[in-house]
């Protein structure tokens, strides 16, 4: 079988349990891809070549650890590792070595995963760009925060990665890249052992090339095995595309790439498809997410910020001095407003539609490196702890990747998954399809 970097991770996961390739040679040809294009993408902290290796033979002599058997996996560098160094993109723990693994990094390896290395975050997983570049066009973005983990995945140097969300951080960065990225609803994964920005918000998730494969990570990551396997809808899902606050950011290639994504949808969809607006009440929902992750993360990060001040950057000290401005009492409402928004999407969810299309981002990948993009698109969904992914759809004027992201229900990870495999069985573009 030639270019295994190229398999996606269900089907390097089938063709290892069949034993039709071996873990090594997978190993190596993610390897070789990496040694091919890692001067330009940037998109790796540290490689663990040796026990990567080490590990590649001993599943490759062993039986089958799990679904996860022989995959090598990219963890972001917000994740404990305890063979690896975590450095959470700051300076302030360039010799940080942990102790033990992320209990979703650790699951990974029960279920057969092999962590080739550590994938470049921002600092903190906040807004300071990182070294990595946008492998479709290096001068454009990758996004971010996961920005290495997208990009390795989108640059075939590994099948399946791990990323967290906390404004937009996945589902943002798998747009700019042209990938699947999935933030499962908030707290399906573990956080234990992942570095928090701001603990009410953060969400872990993945990357990978189809939908088939977010669903094998998360399921391995969150213990839920039965998210693996993708189930057919039985039942036609009320679909509503969902203008939101900001609507008049979305640029024309986001808006073309939701009419596309509408067609697809409109197939399995009851009845027509659904154009609607939230409630006047949910405008506040990015400016309260923001709010609430900079309080949040003026006190998380207070160790740093005291011990170290000389080693954050002045685009997150300055965050850090806004959130401590926040007083506990207008932090207080705004918590207050979350949950009265959770409560009334839940009520819209059972009464009026099953599943949302939106925005993923306001357009494609900003020719910046030094501007993640904004993440305006995906903090209100972050804040209500929705189930959110990104489908690549479309590109732009730059030729630059266009997602969308499809919105399910509180805890509606099962159908989500189902719903986002049957509309990209639906795309008319049969690159777009391969994404199912």
């Amino acid at each position: 079988m030639k270019d295994l970097e190229s398999l996606s991770a269900s089907q390097a996961a089938r063709a290892l349990s069949r034993r039709e390739i071996k873990a090594t040679d997978l190993l190596l040809a993610c390897l070789d891809r990496i040694g091919q294009r890692e001067r330009v993408v940037r998109a790796w902290v540290s490689l663990g070549k040796e026990n990567a290796l080490a590990r590649a033979k001993e599943l490759d002599r062993g039986s089958i650890k799990g679904l996860a058997h022989g995959l090598p996996i990219g963890v972001k560098d917000l994740f404990d590792t305890y063979d690896l160094p975590t450095s959470y993109g700051s300076p302030i723990y360039a010799n940080h070595h942990p102790f033990a693994d992320a209990v979703s990094v650790a699951l990974l390896r029960q279920a057969g995963g092999i962590i080739l290395g550590k994938t470049v975050t921002t600092e903190f997983a906040s807004f300071k760009s990182g070294a990595t570049s946008n492998p479709h066009n290096t001068s454009h973005t990758p996004g971010g925060s996961s920005s290495g983990s997208a990009a390795a995945v989108a640059d075939f140097m590994i099948p399946l990665a791990t990323g967290s969300q906390t404004a937009g951080s996945i589902i943002r960065p798998a747009s700019f890249c042209g990938i699947v990225g999935y933030k499962p609803s908030f707290g399906k994964i573990s956080p234990v052992g992942v570095k928090s920005l701001s603990t009410s918000l953060d969400t872990l998730g993945c990357f990978g090339r189809t939908v088939g494969d977010v669903a094998l990570a998360a399921a391995v990551m969150s213990g839920d095995l039965e998210l693996a396997n993708i189930k057919d809808l039985h039942n036609k899902p009320r679909i509503a595309v969902c203008r939101t606050a900001n609507w008049s950011l979305v640029q024309k290639e986001t808006s073309a790439a939701l009419s596309l994504c509408g067609f697809a949808a409109n197939k399995i969809a009851k009845g027509a498809l659904i154009d609607t607006t939230l409630p006047k009440f949910f405008d506040g929902l990015a400016l309260a997410q923001s709010r609430i992750m900079s309080s949040e993360m003026s006190r998380n990060l207070i160790f740093e910020r005291i011990r170290f001040p000389k080693k954050l950057s002045p685009q997150i000290t300055a965050q850090l001095s806004e959130g401590a401005a926040i007083s506990y009492e207008s932090y207080s409402k705004d918590k207050a407003y979350a949950r009265e928004a959770r409560a009334l999407i839940e009520e819209l969810f059972t009464n009026e539609f099953d599943l949302i299309i939106a925005p993923s981002a306001i357009g494609e990948a900003p020719a910046s490196k030094s501007n993640t993009g904004d993440p305006v698109f995906c903090r209100g969904w972050t804040l209500l702890g929705l189930p959110c992914i990104n489908l690549n759809i479309t590109s732009g004027p730059n030729r630059m990747p266009v997602g969308v992201q499809l919105i399910a229900g509180p805890g509606q990870d099962h159908f989500l998954l189902s719903a986002a495999r049957t509309i990209a069985l639906g795309l008319t573009d049969p690159v777009a399809r391969d994404q199912a």
